[in-house]
């Protein structure tokens, strides 16, 4: 029953930390590096991570500067930037790549925090489907017994709703850092 529970809880901690860190490629109006993470850049025939080939700054709060360690890769890593539609316009002064990130509007800001929700929707989806793999897990076990069964289904949903009540905490705390001007 306990290795149930404990396989159940690390997949929903997976879960989480990977919406937890979707959330960071998620604009808010101020600059961070990590809106970068999911870009990536042919780099000798390989699809790479800018944070794999240069170094990103933030500077004056509102500005990424991004050195490339081969001057070579400036030109692709602008145009991967470009490419990925994250509504940035780099600019290449042939050292380093700058991105003025733009204040959001409303509009936007509404529009991030729907994305948001979608995207916590699909985690909350994700630990639903968890807790059936190990309800099926439980009901299979043949060693438990009614009660002992019970109780691991009880122990189980728990496990979810806590689940799901730090993914809603996540949700409320990056609206409202979207939401902030």
């Amino acid at each position: 029953m306990k290795a149930h529970l404990d396989a159940a809880k690390e997949k929903m901690l997976k879960r989480i930390a990977k919406l937890e860190s979707h959330f960071q490629t998620i604009r808010t109006g101020r600059a961070n590096p990590t809106q970068l993470a999911e870009v990536a850049v042919d780099y000798y025939g390989t699809p790479t991570p800018i944070n794999q080939i240069a170094s990103i700054q933030v500077v004056e709060g509102r500005q990424l500067v991004i050195k490339p360690y081969d001057n070579s890769v400036l030109r692709g890593i602008e145009h991967a930037i470009q490419a990925a539609n994250l509504g940035f316009n780099p600019t290449n002064d042939g050292q380093v790549i700058r991105i003025l990130v733009p204040q959001l509007t409303e509009q936007t800001r509404k529009e991030l925090t729907k994305e948001v929700a979608k995207h916590a929707e699909e985690a909350k989806v994700d630990l639903r489907n968890i807790r059936r793999d190990a309800n099926d897990h439980i009901k299979k076990d043949d060693t438990l017994t009614e009660d002992l069964e019970k109780e691991a289904l009880d122990k189980i949903q728990k496990l979810t709703d806590e689940h799901i009540k730090i993914i809603d905490e996540i949700v409320k705390a990056k609206d409202k850092d979207i939401m902030t001007v």
